[in-house]
């Protein structure tokens, strides 16, 4: 297993001369939180099945800066940014993945005025071309005929237009894709964006979490399926809430994927 979990970073890679087709950006989500790890560990899974040759910034990756732009600390956010974008410019990157959209909007639409411009994909995206490419194999029943809900990311879907990429890999996965109400252009924060996350919630009537939970619960679902760590801890803990978490898994589309590669 931990040669299939081999991650190469770019210092190693460029000391060879070697250039790989992506930087796979992986967040500090993905880094440093347990339940992210999983997801980050999925997705590196499914890399290697597919063939792709990418690696990672390492200790030389750092955050975004995108709570800090989001919390009103432009300064803080411009020395994030540039710093990550000397380096990934000294590395001569072109092609980034990541698995959060947080990084997946800021790194695409708000580093290029600092001088960083790459070609960025959410990893739902670059899945989907491995996938139509033939480079992974959706085969086997594992999620067939499960019903799932699956929740749109602020920064993934009404930011940034990435609606159908996750939904057909569902539906390739052979299962049941349950709307919510509030789905696609209409889809409902799940309380973690904007900085959110790292503070607790203003008074109010409901927690953000608790109404998107609600939406997805009422679709009946086995499975509700996220494509951004944060989405995935808030929906997780709304699901807690409502003491359902024996029954409805929470999961990462990278996740669902990998967990059929398994067969």
């Amino acid at each position: 297993m931990e040669n299939k979990l081999n991650v190469p970073t770019m210092a190693s890679l460029f000391a060879e001369g070697k250039q790989p087709e992506v930087l796979f950006w992986v967040g500090c989500a993905g880094s440093f939180d347990d339940r992210a790890k999983k997801i980050t560990k999925a997705f590196v899974k499914l890399l290697h099945k597919a063939g792709v040759s990418f690696a990672v910034l390492g200790t030389e990756e750092s955050c975004t800066g995108d709570p800090a732009k989001r919390a009103g600390n432009e300064f803080l956010f411009q020395m994030q940014a540039m710093t990550n974008i000397e380096v990934m410019n000294g590395y001569e990157i072109k092609k980034v993945v990541t698995a959060c959209p947080h990084c997946f909007n800021t790194i695409k639409n708000e580093y290029p005025s600092l001088g960083g411009t790459y070609e960025v994909l959410h990893h739902t995206q670059f899945l989907k071309a491995l996938v139509d490419e033939g480079r992974i194999t959706l085969e086997g029943g594992t999620y067939k005929g499960k019903r799932i809900t699956y929740h749109d990311p602020c920064y993934l879907g009404r930011a940034n237009d990435v609606f159908e990429a996750p939904r057909e890999l569902i539906s390739k996965l052979d299962a049941e894709l349950v709307e919510m109400k509030n789905c696609r252009k209409k889809g409902l924060c799940c309380g973690a964006g904007g900085a959110q996350m790292f503070k607790e919630p203003e008074k109010g009537d409901k927690d953000v979490n608790i109404e998107r939970t609600e939406q997805a619960l009422e679709t009946q679902p086995e499975i509700i399926a996220a494509a951004c760590p944060f989405c995935n801890t808030m929906m997780t803990d709304g699901v807690k809430n409502k003491e359902k978490e024996a029954s409805i898994a929470v999961m990462d589309i990278a996740e669902l994927l990998a967990n059929v590669e398994d067969l």
